[in-house]
């Protein structure tokens, strides 16, 4: 018996062996195919994050662009006491007759510049990290242009209204009253600590402050796609109806999107999706941004800056 059951040891010890081998080679693999399945769930995670920071890139050099035109052409022919020159933009911007639209506009477009040099700036992780002073005085800058830029906008609407009637004014005073109320929001949450609260509004303030960029942008779009399909000679053709909202309303309906989703991971598919739809949008920015620089945007900052027709 004692022979027997010495052996038999072995053979129980070389069973007990092979079975612990069995289980770490199952474990390895399924490791294995855990890391390799992370690793094809984390590409398209970086493929959709670069690609967000391309079109974030892009829409930040147009936008910049943009905004010198508007402080250069608005600002420069103003200081020359031409601002009558303000209707080659859009006619019924100046009217003399009506100083205190003028002064409310003009306050206008001053902040949306600075809102649009400095929005993108502001939404830069590392730099609110590693410069937390720096993001509160420009954010203090952008919450009050912000809230300059909106007041000005309705008080050219209280006092000229807008060339495309009630309609317009109704759309565009809308937007003129969210941008004072996400800006308040934003720096109240900012004030009390509530830093994620803070993050969202700024967000919406950030999806509002592009969109009188968005609103060229669009319009150039459709002009290359149907011309003047839906346009009136003063905004009031049924496309110009779309457009009296259509130009901030989806970006907060996006900007609510990416809140709600933010931390979380979607599907590899999903993710290379939305990258496919993010650089698409990049390519049009690109491309509309060169056309409005070539063709409007620089030759008018020169004319406001050196004088002379653009």
């Amino acid at each position: 018996m004692l022979t027997l059951a010495i052996d038999q040891g072995p053979k129980r010890v070389g069973l007990a062996g092979r079975i612990h081998d069995m289980t770490q080679s199952q474990i390895q693999m399924r490791t294995a195919d855990s890391r390799t399945g992370a690793e094809c769930g984390r590409w398209p995670d970086a493929v959709l994050r670069w690609s967000g920071r391309v079109l974030v890139a892009a829409t930040w050099i147009s936008g910049a662009i943009f905004a010198v035109y508007i402080l250069a052409f608005f600002g420069g022919v103003a200081l020359r006491g031409a601002a009558e020159r303000w209707n080659e933009s859009l006619p019924g911007l100046h009217d003399a007759a009506t100083p205190a639209a003028t002064i409310a506009i003009g306050v206008h477009f001053l902040a949306g510049g600075v809102l649009l040099l400095l929005g993108p700036i502001q939404l830069i992780g590392g730099l609110r990290r590693r410069l937390p002073a720096l993001h509160r005085w420009l954010g203090r800058t952008y919450v009050i242009s912000a809230a300059l830029a909106g007041v000005g906008g309705l008080g050219f609407i209280l006092f000229a209204g807008t060339i495309g009637g009630t309609l317009m004014d109704i759309g565009f005073g809308g937007y003129g009253v969210l941008m004072v109320l996400c800006a308040g929001l934003a720096w109240r949450h900012a004030r009390a600590g509530r830093y994620e609260r803070h993050r969202a509004w700024a967000i919406r303030l950030f999806a509002l402050t592009v969109g009188s960029w968005l609103y060229r942008m669009e319009y150039a779009a459709w002009s290359v796609l149907a011309g003047d399909l839906g346009r009136g000679a003063e905004f009031t053709g049924w496309f110009d109806a779309i457009m009296m909202f259509f130009f901030y309303v989806p970006n907060l309906l996006v900007a609510e999107v990416f809140i709600r989703v933010r931390g979380s991971r979607p599907h590899p598919v999903l993710s290379l999706a939305a990258a496919a739809l993010l650089l698409a949008a990049t390519a049009f920015d690109v491309l509309a941004s060169w056309l409005f620089s070539r063709g409007v945007w620089v030759p008018r900052a020169i004319s406001g800056i050196v004088g002379g027709p653009a």
